[in-house]
């Protein structure tokens, strides 16, 4: 199950959920599937689960882990679940050891893997192994949210990121010590809700200070190419200093 992200990463899902400030009203999203796509809308809190063996098997075809060698030769950025949640609370913890021990065998691939279920996150992360090649991060909306960094912090995941994206409203006094990136985006599509730049200039100038490589991903809106990524008469694209050992 493969889509192509707005980052230009690969893309896997599994659970798609609306338990958080991103999610207002009815959403719609597409899953490719195979060879076709299913639509799923609706508000519901979980819509769509695959089943266990289905999804590592999936992995394994598109991937090339230990079934299809001589695919996906070539080492590659793997967004897991854009449009899914693995630390969602209906994910047994054996599915979700089994996805880390996939992504632990393609050493060659780097995974970045997101959630806002940051509590169930940092009950389980003392139990899953944690290679170099797995990013983890969490999504901060508005302030309200900001205390998932805390939980992010405590999991022993080599690179911790940020996914400020939708963002709602301002973030102050973040402490990003632990944190090795920070991405900040407006929300997109139809009933997209507006970013303010102060909000997003606040947070840079966290990010420089602290010393966090800030990536500017998109102002959104209801046609987010014309609105497009510029910040201040240029776009913000930095990355970890380590975002490059898996592809060496």
């Amino acid at each position: 199950m493969r889509s192509h992200t707005p980052c230009g990463r690969d893309d896997c899902s599994t659970v798609m959920h609306t338990n958080s400030p991103a999610f207002t009203g009815k959403h719609s999203t597409t899953i490719s599937q195979g060879s076709g796509y299913r639509s799923y809308s609706g508000a519901s809190e979980l819509q769509y689960i695959l089943d266990a063996n289905v999804f590592i098997e999936a992995y394994k075809r598109y991937y090339a882990f230990d079934l299809c060698p001589g695919f996906w030769r070539k080492p590659r950025t793997i967004f897991v679940n854009s449009m899914s949640d693995l630390f969602h609370e209906d994910i047994e913890e054996s599915f979700l050891r089994r996805v880390f021990d996939v992504m632990q065998q393609a050493s060659q691939h780097q995974f970045q893997v997101l959630t806002k279920r940051a509590e169930r996150l940092a009950e389980l992360a003392g139990g899953l192994p944690w290679p170099e090649n797995v990013w983890m991060g969490v999504t901060v909306e508005n302030q309200d949210c900001a205390w998932r960094i805390d939980s992010l912090r405590a999991t022993g995941a080599h690179v911790k990121f940020l996914s400020i994206e939708p963002l709602l409203g301002p973030i102050y006094d973040m402490d990003l010590t632990g944190i090795d990136w920070v991405i900040v985006g407006g929300e997109s599509g139809p009933g997209a809700r507006p970013m303010k730049e102060q909000w997003v200039l606040d947070i840079k100038e966290q990010c420089t200070i602290q010393g966090i490589p800030f990536f500017f991903k998109q102002w959104g809106g209801v046609n987010k190419k014309k609105a497009g990524r510029l910040l201040r008469g240029r776009t913000w694209d930095e990355m970890p200093a380590c975002s490059e050992a898996v592809h060496a």
